[in-house]
């Protein structure tokens, strides 16, 4: 028989930014589904290190973090950059350690504490609004079911069904990068176990990193979407191995996932349209060093905290998500901006106050490097649009919110 229901609001996905969004909701008094394609607790590929910010939004909304969704170390101290020229930056965290987060584990811990309804191996298909309501058709793998909600929030991640829905062909605007991490055995390790460690290397990847996780040592690579990952992870561990003396033994595990890396650096959000909104990574939602989590739990609170609003003063929807959402924006795009990171502190470990310390020599090495590291980005044409926007944000105090979908 097909299954239909109704709520007040159905949230499309069951990640972190789902559970803030539902925790708003349901703690307001609103009937909430969320619908997971996988069933749960499901895997998901992350490197786990959340920043300060979301370990505090999860400890005063979620609880104490219990033992079982936590990666060995359950905590990391900072973050290291590491530069070709041979400087090396290492930096803690604001505020002391944060936890090394299992992420099959914490969202679905998360998505229950939110107290919403959980409807998992429900794959979203479709959604139709009707301007007093929106259609859900969804489906289990055997039969379709129809939900009934005044509201939608898609957070459903990069890869949003939800948005691709709203703006069929979006996917085919932007550039897609694919981030695969191996899991190695490890032989001899020098990289301090409390760090995650990033290379600022163009030829290494766009995203190259390792840490410590369960006794295996990760090696990652972020790189192009199609392009040839097997070349790039080795080229990476002779690098690590003849620069830092890292020997590791046969990978045994692997975790891959897709990046809408862009958005959040030229302030090309997607919010959404009529009685649907999108929030989390599904938006564009992404701190630097490609650290999500974070972001994902505070623009999952607004997306709640707007329904609310708006079913409280009869509004609509996107006028109030928009405004509410600019804050958030700026807390993220600031990362990506030129002028903060030069004469301001938007990150959560004192990039700059730590360069300040070194040498000129060491200084002009790092800027070298940096600019080495930003010349293969400039055939995606971005420099001159986070140029532009990072003088927008000096002149208006903002960004400037008609560049969103």
């Amino acid at each position: 028989m097909t299954k239909r229901m109704t709520a007040d609001v159905v949230i499309v996905g069951a990640s972190l930014s789902a559970a803030a969004a539902a925790k708003r909701l349901v703690d307001a008094g609103y009937e909430t589904i969320a619908l997971e394609r996988f069933g749960l607790p499901r895997a998901k590929p992350c490197s786990g290190i959340i920043s300060p910010r979301g370990h505090r939004f999860l400890i005063e909304n979620f609880g104490p973090l219990p033992q079982e969704v936590l990666h060995e170390p359950t905590a990391c101290r900072g973050v290291t950059f590491y530069f070709p020229g041979g400087v090396e930056l290492p930096m803690q965290f604001d505020g002391g350690m944060t936890p090394h987060l299992n992420r099959t584990y914490s969202d679905y811990w998360a998505i229950k504490r939110s107290g919403a309804t959980i409807h998992d191996n429900m794959r979203f298909i479709g959604a139709t609004d009707q301007g007093t309501h929106v259609d859900i058709t969804a489906s289990n793998g055997c039969e379709e079911a129809y939900y009934r909600a005044r509201y939608v929030i898609g957070a459903d991640g990069p890869n949003s069904k939800v948005v691709s829905t709203l703006y069929p062909g979006y996917r085919d605007r932007i550039t897609w990068f694919t981030v695969k991490q191996h899991l190695h055995e490890i032989i001899e390790c020098p990289l301090d176990p409390e760090y995650f460690h990033y290379w600022f290397h163009p030829a290494l990847g766009y995203y190259t990193w390792s840490h410590l996780r369960n006794n295996r040592q990760i090696v990652g690579v972020g790189y192009e979407a199609n392009h040839d990952f097997r070349e790039r992870h080795e080229r990476a561990l002779r690098y690590l191995e003849e620069r830092h003396g890292v020997k590791l033994g046969p990978c045994n595990a692997r975790e891959t996932s897709v990046n809408n890396f862009g958005l959040s650096l030229i302030n090309r959000y997607v919010f959404g349209r009529g009685n649907i909104i999108v929030t989390g990574q599904a938006a564009g939602f992404l701190n630097m060093i490609a650290e999500g989590m974070s972001a994902a739990l505070h623009s999952g609170a607004i997306a709640g905290e707007a329904v609310v609003d708006a079913f409280r003063l009869n509004k609509p929807i996107q006028e109030i998500y928009r405004t509410m959402i600019q804050s958030e924006v700026r807390r993220c795009s600031d990362q990506w901006n030129i002028f903060k990171i030069l004469f301001g502190r938007p990150h959560e470990a004192d990039f700059m106050g730590t360069l300040a310390k070194r040498s000129l020599n060491e200084k002009l090495i790092v800027l070298r490097d940096v600019a080495k590291f930003l010349a293969p980005w400039g055939k995606y044409n971005w420099g001159r649009q986070m140029l532009w926007q990072a003088i927008t944000r000096q002149i208006t105090g903002g960004y400037n919110p008609r560049r969103w979908l």
